[in-house]
């Protein structure tokens, strides 16, 4: 058996952090080889040998990363087979825009669940509430802090790509 290629390694480094982050393993490789190798789209061959997995390993992976939007699935030109790739070059901002709406959801769950608690007698409630009011205040935080903070991301790069300090590619 041959020693890794330096790509393997660094598949395995980011797709260990990605797990450790909650995303299956299997996903969390073939993410990890979507960010870094040299392609604009794969097949699920590609990943399949890249990653030395069986296809059904892959293609489990891809109907996951697909479903969760982390990839997009296209048809490849004059072929039955499909395409991957990254949704655009702002993976990262783009997957934290796509989290905001599960934090309002979160929050508007939170709120009523601070309503229902609100009718119960004082000091039934008073700890879990007090819990509650909490996490509401810092849904509300991160909501609008990773709002702004999309905001500040995209001037930052756009600055960094217009002095030519960047290591990017515009969105």
């Amino acid at each position: 058996m041959s020693a890794p290629s330096d790509l393997q390694r660094a598949v395995e480094r980011v797709g260990q952090a990605l797990e450790l982050d909650g995303i299956p393993r299997m996903p969390a490789r073939v993410f990890a080889y979507i960010l870094a190798g040299n392609q604009e789209t794969y097949t699920a061959r590609d990943f399949a040998e890249g990653l030395q997995a069986s296809p059904a390993a892959v293609s489990g992976a891809m109907r996951y990363l697909a479903d969760t939007r982390l990839v997009v699935k296209e048809r490849a030109p004059r072929s039955r087979g499909d395409l991957f790739r990254l949704g655009d070059n702002d993976v990262w901002a783009t997957i934290v825009r796509a989290r905001l709406p599960l934090l309002e959801h979160m929050q508007a769950a939170i709120g009523e669940a601070i309503t229902l608690l609100e009718k119960q007698p004082p000091g039934e409630t008073h700890l879990g509430l007090a819990r509650l009011r909490e996490t509401w205040e810092f849904f509300e935080f991160a909501r609008t802090d990773l709002s702004g903070m999309l905001e500040r991301w995209t001037r930052w790069k756009a600055e960094r790509i217009a002095a030519g300090e960047a290591q990017v590619s515009p969105a």
